[in-house]
């Protein structure tokens, strides 16, 4: 049995005006974590953290996330070396999102497919929403991918 880091939700009240973290994980036991540059407030990227990648990132000031395709843990730019540096952490007002903001390292870029952000693309308005619903790149790569992940 893994031991449990924070504190359990106990009612509204606490959770809500509190001061103890008192994280809201899904049935996956994930809370999803989105991550801002924290000089720009743009969004970079929405992650997952389990109990042991919140904690690593609180302990180690670096983010971590959980890997929902891998089943494992993540930390990020350790392959690329755009590891995010956390400058602040909040959580909203019943513990069930985390926002953390960072600076980046390397390249500054956070997407693997070579942007800045993850969010690189619109969605295109005001029509039908159809499985032919227009996206449009509206970012410049920052970075080729092959270049980082394609080395042998």
């Amino acid at each position: 049995m893994t031991e449990t880091r924070f504190a359990p939700q106990i009612d509204k009240t606490e959770t809500e005006k509190g001061t103890i973290l008192r994280p809201k994980f899904d049935t996956d036991g994930l809370v999803p974590a989105i991550v801002t540059d924290a000089d720009t407030s743009e969004v970079l990227v929405l992650g997952y953290m389990n109990e042991g990648a919140l904690a690593r990132t609180i302990e180690e000031g670096e983010a971590w996330y959980w890997s929902r395709s891998r089943q494992e843990y993540w930390k990020k730019g350790a392959t690329s070396g755009q590891v995010q540096t956390v400058v602040e952490m909040r959580t909203d007002c019943d513990q069930d999102a985390i926002l953390i903001k960072v600076r980046v390292a390397g390249n500054g870029a956070t997407c693997h497919v070579g942007y800045r952000s993850c969010f690189y693309r619109t969605v295109e308005l005001g029509k039908p929403a159809t499985d032919k619903t227009v996206l449009k790149t509206v970012e410049t790569r920052v970075y080729d991918p092959k270049d980082v992940y394609d080395k042998a």
